[in-house]
């Protein structure tokens, strides 16, 4: 009498059940073989032309909300608390890298108005100020654009971590002039008409021209490393930032040599 093992026999009824259309060929397991998994759409990597609208947006938004706070002459009563606030909005997005677009503009919205008492003030004390200052600030972005395209110097690590730090540095002696202004007249002279109120001029733009070289660099090997496109709103915000550092230094170093008549 023959036997049958039971758990072949229910392994080959499980089998039967399992399959029950017809064997595949060979070709057709090579072809499900070669077939490739199934893998959900990644997200779309930053591009520099990415940049190139953020950029246009947020400095948009900046010159517009300028343009107003100008026109209506808001003055100090409103340009203050909204430069607070830009300042606050401005450090979260640096400290926490956010890409969140609504700090972004609302940085460029605050920041604006306040550029635009502060510009209609210098131009009413030295008229065509602010012209020669925008003019300045296309030129020196300009001129470090070519810089770094064609590559005549392309920032290091080491040369990046020597503008940190010479920014902390530049804030810092700001910091302590305008603490010994309280007690002295002009405090240290860093912000005065005078030899060492010039230089340190010239130092803050090359400061701002530094730090346009390390935005370049952080756009390029982003782009270049396929980071998500959202961070195109950050490197955005890096070139505002820059750009209204150099403005506002362009526009106190012209005041020193503009006549007020």
């Amino acid at each position: 009498m023959e036997s049958k093992n039971p758990i072949f026999s229910r392994r080959g009824a499980a089998g039967r059940q399992a399959w029950a259309g017809p064997t595949p060929s060979v070709q057709q397991l090579n072809q499900m073989y070669a077939t490739p998994s199934y893998a959900p759409p990644g997200a779309r990597t930053m591009t520099i032309d990415d940049v190139v609208v953020r950029s246009a947006m947020t400095l948009g938004t900046l010159v517009v909300s300028a343009a107003l706070a100008w026109y209506f002459n808001v003055g100090w009563g409103l340009a203050a608390p909204a430069m607070i606030v830009g300042l606050i909005l401005g450090l979260i997005v640096s400290f926490k890298q956010s890409t969140n677009p609504a700090l972004i503009l609302g940085y460029s919205v605050c920041y604006g108005v306040a550029i635009g008492v502060l510009s209609h003030m210098y131009e009413n004390v030295y008229h065509g100020i602010v012209l020669q200052a925008v003019l300045g600030t296309m030129v020196a972005f300009g001129g470090t654009l070519a810089v770094y395209a064609l590559k005549i110097f392309r920032p290091t690590p080491k040369f990046a971590k020597f503008v940190i730090a010479a920014a902390f540095g530049a804030v810092g002696l700001m910091l302590i002039n305008w603490i010994a202004g309280i007690f002295v007249t002009g405090g240290l002279g860093l912000r005065t008409d005078s030899p060492i109120g010039w230089i340190f001029s010239v130092g803050m733009i090359l400061l701002g021209c530094f730090f346009l070289l390390l935005d370049f660099s952080e756009i390029e090997q982003g782009a270049r490393a396929g980071v998500p496109e959202r961070y195109s709103w950050l490197m955005a915000f890096g070139l505002t930032l820059s750009l209204v550092w150099l403005y506002l230094e362009i526009l106190r170093f012209i005041s020193y040599f503009t006549s007020n008549d």
